[in-house]
């Protein structure tokens, strides 16, 4: 097979990238959840049915958002949304049967994102994930998302290339997964243990940072696009793991928590940010990690591509509702936009434009 390079699809800028996300990436993303919403309505258990249909309904924009990866390759970009789409779905349902549902497991919590690694994973053998649950019956509902990925994965050309990288940092996922969600009095010193057994990989952030970092999926998404290139090499895909890991994953979750920081202390939730001891700490940080994550993805093929995502980034997080409400992060926020590019504001402006779709 030709030999096609991971930067020869992408989008020359903004505006190519936006036309790709309202022409192709926003309707096909909707008809995929759409697809699978239908099979979440025939769950039996009504707990499971209920936390199936919430994690699509309220977290749309995670897939949506995780899709433009399949902006970056429009030869295979219904291929990469429908494997994007399923896998950020598993995330999503098993958030929030972690986050809101009955249990307070480390066992439940592990065996349940067991089906994360299992979906990466797809020639391993696949597992029960409700072993440790009272809920069980789900019509089959999870095992058909982890087999649509497994089959999606096995069809990538340069798969076995990034399947290693791509194992590594959902097994990190899912431990991060698993601490953050056990008993409140637990969590931030199993949070603390994990943080010494890898402090190595990332010496210059902070124990939250790093956890944040591991609880994006956008260098999962990376990898795969880039798995799509026939003929990738082991050195393309570790400079991807190494740009995306951890400054890109960083910024990426921690802007997801500053705008959540009062919804999580009405809701009892470990929240990153604020173990930020000042406004001003948090902006320094959140710039310092921009920044990084700047300089990351500038290294690589295709940097305009990275860059743009950081700008989306930046603009996504910060034109959320949320933050209206909330005085402080305002103004954490106004501090982070100050001598915004034309970039970040053009895709601030799409965001607040997508948002009333």
């Amino acid at each position: 097979m030709q030999r096609t390079t991971q930067s020869s699809g992408l989008p020359r800028g903004p505006i190519s990238l936006m036309y790709r996300m309202y022409r192709y990436i926003l309707p096909g993303v909707r008809s995929e959840l759409h697809k699978w919403r239908k099979l979440a309505e025939r769950i039996p258990d009504p707990e499971l049915k209920r936390q199936a249909i919430a994690s699509m309904t309220t977290k749309e924009f995670h897939c949506l958002g995780g899709a433009v990866y399949a902006s970056g390759s429009i030869a295979q970009r219904q291929h990469l949304l429908r494997l994007i789409t399923a896998f950020q779905t598993i995330s999503d349902y098993l958030d929030n049967l972690c986050d809101r549902s009955t249990s307070l497991s480390a066992e439940d919590f592990r065996a349940l994102h067991q089906a994360m690694l299992d979906a990466v994973n797809p020639h391993r053998e696949m597992h029960d994930y409700y072993v440790h649950r009272k809920e069980t019956e789900d019509g089959g509902y999870l095992r058909s998302l982890v087999g649509a990925c497994r089959e999606l994965t096995r069809q990538l050309p340069s798969y076995s290339v990034v399947q290693p990288l791509i194992s590594d940092l959902v097994s990190l996922y899912c431990d991060l997964q698993v601490y953050k969600h056990i008993h409140p009095e637990l969590r931030e010193q199993a949070l603390l243990d994990w943080w010494e057994q890898h402090r190595h990989r990332c010496p210059d952030l902070k124990w939250n940072e790093f956890a944040a970092a591991c609880g994006s999926t956008l260098g999962v998404f990376m990898l795969f696009q880039a798995a799509g290139s026939s003929g990738l090499t082991e050195g393309e895909a570790w400079a991807i793991y190494e740009a995306y890991f951890p400054y890109i994953c960083a910024l990426h979750i921690l802007l997801d928590y500053l705008i959540d920081q009062e919804e999580d202390e009405r809701g009892g939730d470990l929240n990153f940010c604020a173990y930020y001891t000042s406004p001003g700490l948090t902006v320094d940080r959140l710039q310092h990690i921009a920044e990084q994550a700047r300089m990351a993805g500038s290294r690589l093929p295709g940097a305009r591509f990275h860059l743009m995502i950081i700008e989306g980034l930046l603009a996504l997080y910060l034109s959320d509702p949320k933050v209206s409400g909330q005085e402080t992060v305002t103004r954490i926020t106004r501090e982070l936009m100050h001598n915004s590019p034309w970039t970040r504001l053009f895709f601030w402006l799409n965001s607040k434009w997508i948002r009333a779709q």
